[in-house]
């Protein structure tokens, strides 16, 4: 996941042996921050990649280079989403159909481009999701349904890669410090954040394969 405090996104990961020796291939809408999030990328090779994963033909891109690039696929995390601050009853037909392709036909199309990859390196995806799907904030109905969604499509995607060795998590934070929490609001207090690196070393937990018998599972994390 990007360490900058922007919500770039999608991550792919070739060639896990150690962490600190990933190779990655960070992944969003806007070049200049896809290659912000590179920067920030420790050790192995980081190819930065601009694709709108919202997208099938642009994730088949993004995967297809992928492999070309590292020759596998160990790791998928899904980190893309967009929360407008909406009430329900005044969302536009617009706004709706963004976060519905974003949130939730984002996240199908790459587990299911990346599907064959991780069968055959038994691999990993990490949806993150938010702990709006369990405790939404009035003006998130839409979107805390949307994570909704990711948590049980993880789980029900665990149980079709569990018998190959492919483990499948949900990951649901609270309030990160994002540009994406700021623009919707300003004022949440700083100390109920948590910094966006906090997120990602949950993540690199995950990778554990002690943490193998916990596939199909919502891990929400606050401060």
């Amino acid at each position: 996941p990007p360490r900058a405090g922007h919500d770039a996104g999608l991550a792919l990961y070739g060639h896990r042996r150690l962490l600190d020796r990933a190779h990655e291939a960070p992944a969003a809408r806007t070049a200049g921050e896809v290659e912000e999030t590179a920067g920030l990328c420790p050790g192995g090779r980081c190819v930065p990649h601009s694709a709108d994963v919202s997208r099938p033909g642009e994730v088949g891109q993004l995967v297809d280079r992928c492999l070309a690039e590292f020759g596998r696929l160990d790791v998928l995390v899904n980190n893309a989403g967009v929360a407008p601050w909406s009430k329900a009853a005044e969302m536009s037909d617009d706004e709706f159909a963004r976060v519905m392709a974003v949130n939730v036909h984002a996240v199908f199309y790459t587990c299911r481009r990346a599907w064959p990859a991780l069968l055959e390196s038994r691999g990993t995806i990490i949806n993150i999701s938010s702990l709006a799907a369990h405790d939404p904030f009035p003006g998130l109905a839409v979107y805390g349904a949307t994570k909704a969604w990711v948590n049980t499509f993880s789980r029900a995607l665990a149980e079709e890669g569990r018998p190959h060795g492919v483990k499948v998590f949900a990951l649901g934070p609270g309030a990160v410090e994002t540009v994406m929490l700021r623009t919707g609001l300003p004022d949440f207090p700083p100390e109920k954040t948590m910094d966006p690196d906090h997120v990602a070393g949950v993540v690199e937990w995950l990778l554990d394969d002690r943490c193998r018998f916990a596939t199909g599972q919502t891990i929400y994390i606050r401060r």
